[in-house]
Formats: C-alpha cells, sequence, structure tokens
C-alpha cells in the first residue's frame, strides 16, 4: 500500500517504510505499480480502468480474485492517478480482516464518506481530482454481512461525495446487494509469461543471481501470486547474500516446502512396503522428525497427481528426483480412479486438520490410505496394522 494517512494494517506498515534505506524497503512496496500501464497481465482489467480515470466519472467497484493478482495495487495505482500528490487526504484504506464488525462502517468510514472535497484544488491542477472520495475496503469478504448491509446503506447515501472499492477473493462472501451497487472486475492469476518478466526485471535491478531453474521454481511455488514470488526470491537473497546464486533448494527452503526427495521416500514407502511398520518408520523418521506437518505435504502430494512438483536441482524433471528410491510419478503411474482417491483422502485429512485433529494421527492415516491405495490398486480395505 502506499501509506494513506486514514489507512491501517498493511498501509500502515508501508508508511514505516517512507525514510527507510531503499535495501530494507520490501521488494513488493518497492516496485508495486505505480501506474495501470505497470500492473502485469490484467489487460481486460487495466483497459476499463484506465477508460474510467480519463472520464473521471468511476463506479463504485469489486476487485476479487486469488491473492498476488495486483487488486489492491491497481486501485492504489489509480489514486495516484486521479489525485497526484494530494491522494493521502482522499483516499481511506481499512483491512476488514481487522475491523469486521458493523462499528466500523458506522463510524469510520460513514464519517470519512459525507466529508466534502473540493474540485481541482490548486495543488493538484494537472490531476483530474474528480469531487469524490475514494474508500478501500480490503478484504472485504470478512465483513459479517451484517457489516455488509449498513455499508450498503452508506454507498446509497454518500455516492455524490464518494466511490467505494471493494477487494476480495471469494465474490460468493458478498451479499448480493452490495455486489450489485459495484462494477465487477475479475483479477485473474499471473500468467507464466508477465510473472516470469516481472521477476526478471525486479533480479535485474536488484542485482539477483537467478538462473532458468530457479526462476521456473518460483513460478511453481507462487501458482499465479505475484507477490508471493517476489518475497521469496527476497527472501533468498537476503538469507545467502548478494554473491550466491540462488538455486531451486534455496527458494524451497524459504518456502518452507518438504524436500521432493523426502516426499518421493514416502510415496514410495507406501506402495512397495511390506507392512504398515514401515510406512509408519518413514513418517517417523523422515516426516516428523524433519519437522514437517501435513499441511505441508498434502498440497506437495496432491501436485504430483497433476505432474506439478518443484525440483532441486537442475538436472530434474517434474515429475523426477536424483536419489529417489525408483522416483514416484503419480500423473502417469496411477489410474484416473487412484487419483481420484487419493486427492479425496488428502482432503478428508486436511479437512480434519481444519478441525483441529492430531498432525502424528493424521499422517499415520494418510499413509496408510497412500499404502492401500498405491498398493492395491485403490480399493477401499484397508492394509492390516502389525
Amino acid at each position: 500500500m502506499f501509506g494513506f494517512s486514514q489507512s491501517s494494517g498493511a498501509a500502515a506498515a508501508a508508511r514505516a517504510d517512507v525514510g527507510r534505506p531503499a535495501h530494507l524497503v520490501p521488494w513488493i512496496e518497492k516496485y508495486r505499480p505505480k501506474t495501470m500501464d505497470d500492473v502485469a497481465h490484467q489487460e481486460e482489467v487495466v483497459r476499463a480502468l484506465k477508460s474510467a480515470i480519463h472520464s473521471a466519472n468511476m463506479p463504485h467497484l469489486l476487485f476479487y480474485g486469488p491473492p498476488g493478482t495486483g487488486k489492491t495495487s491497481s486501485i492504489h495505482a489509480i489514486a495516484h492517478q486521479l489525485y497526484g500528490p494530494i491522494y493521502k487526504s482522499r483516499v481511506l484504506e481499512l483491512n476488514a480482516s481487522d475491523e469486521r464488525g458493523i462499528g466500523m462502517i458506522r463510524e469510520r468510514v460513514k464519517k470519512f464518506a459525507q466529508v466534502q472535497v473540493r474540485y481541482h484544488p490548486t495543488e493538484a491542477k494537472e490531476y483530474p481530482c474528480p469531487p469524490y472520495k475514494i474508500i478501500i475496503l480490503d478484504e472485504a469478504d470478512q465483513l459479517t454481512s451484517e457489516a455488509q448491509a449498513a455499508l450498503r446503506r452508506t454507498m446509497e447515501n454518500y455516492t455524490r461525495v464518494t466511490r467505494f472499492c471493494l477487494i476480495c477473493n471469494y465474490i460468493s462472501r458478498i451479499i448480493e446487494p452490495l455486489g450489485s451497487r459495484c462494477a465487477k472486475f475479475r483479477f485473474q492469476p499471473i500468467g507464466d509469461d508477465s510473472h516470469r518478466k516481472r521477476l526478471e526485471h525486479i533480479a535485474a535491478a536488484e542485482g539477483v543471481k537467478i538462473g532458468e531453474a530457479g526462476m521456473t521454481t518460483l513460478l511453481l511455488l507462487a501458482e499465479g501470486d505475484l507477490r508471493r514470488s517476489i518475497t521469496l526470491m527476497q527472501s533468498a537473497y537476503n538469507l545467502h547474500g548478494p554473491d550466491h546464486h540462488i538455486a531451486p533448494s534455496d527458494l524451497l527452503e524459504v518456502a518452507g516446502c518438504v524436500k521432493p526427495a523426502v516426499i518421493t521416500a514416502f510415496l514410495h514407502t507406501c506402495k512397495t512396503a511390506s507392512s504398515f511398520d514401515d510406512v509408519q518408520k518413514v513418517i517417523e523418521q523422515d516426516l516428523v522428525a524433519g519437522g514437517y506437518t501435513c499441511s505441508q505435504i498434502i498440497p506437495q502430494i496432491t501436485a504430483r497427481l497433476v505432474g506439478k512438483k518443484v525440483s532441486e536441482g537442475n538436472d530434474m524433471t517434474d515429475d523426477q528426483d536424483q536419489g529417489s528410491g525408483g522416483g514416484m510419478q503419480l500423473s502417469t503411474e496411477l489410474t484416473d480412479l487412484q487419483k481420484a482417491k487419493i486427492a479425496t483422502r488428502c482432503g478428508e485429512v486436511d479437512s480434519q486438520l481444519m478441525d483441529g485433529a492430531d498432525e502424528y494421527l493424521q499422517l499415520l492415516k494418510l499413509g496408510a490410505d497412500l499404502m492401500n491405495i498405491l498398493k492395491q490398486g485403490g480399493n477401499n480395505t484397508r492394509p492390516h496394522h502389525n
């Protein structure tokens, strides 16, 4: 965020960056788009919003889509282009995950929304400066239904002097009366080409030494989340220093991923073990002793089902590990039924963990289910536990 004086949460953290040495500023803030032309990948959204900027007649906005796709950056870029040097007094940003109740709508939002503003003030005469303010509600899907209903009324009453921009990940959590008052824009996951181009620009500007394998690993880990990939690259750079050539294993380390060889060994044991004791031994010695959790393991197993897996070295492909003990190519070795059953079991374990189940017991359950599916072709009987 750009450090608005009325903002909170992440925007307040951005204000702390003002005056800080450039090498200490997070790259996600340092390279945040300053204009709509800088927003990556979202061509249709950019084209529509640029038209609104030129006409200075912007509707209420609803931005939705996955994290790290440019939703917050876009509205900040719009604010900069509309207000220039006075944007701090014209924009209020609130994070609904911090203040999600009706009290926040009645007190902070309503108080700011009803303030009148001047048209074309002299201090920003070179900017459009339309006669309205902008209220940004980040993570609006975290607002209670009562707060959203109160916000709908506020939007109706102060449309003449205030425009609202709601930002959320899940549009289904926005009540229909509120969503119908906004122009909706869906932000897509950043495509690989745009993603890579942006990362290469930042790497060149910061002097980061990273090769093709490292860049590919960033794209796989981020899954279209540009903010995550930039953060991972900066974390690896800060951890190892400017003279270090960032390898895929460095990125896996800062991302907190389970090493691919560990996942491969676990799957291989589930497939070849003569008894569940062998699977339990691998779980205890490799996974539990290594500090890995079920929530880390499940996404990497499900990713392999569709042929996506990050490698640790330059010579490894998506479905191969060096020293893997036979390798496990889930995307090609298993039937569709087996893949569906593994995905279902992983979903069940993940649901149990969300409900507070014991990590170790869920790892054992996952191991038993995988052993059953991989060894017996996916029938519903479970192996005998010695």
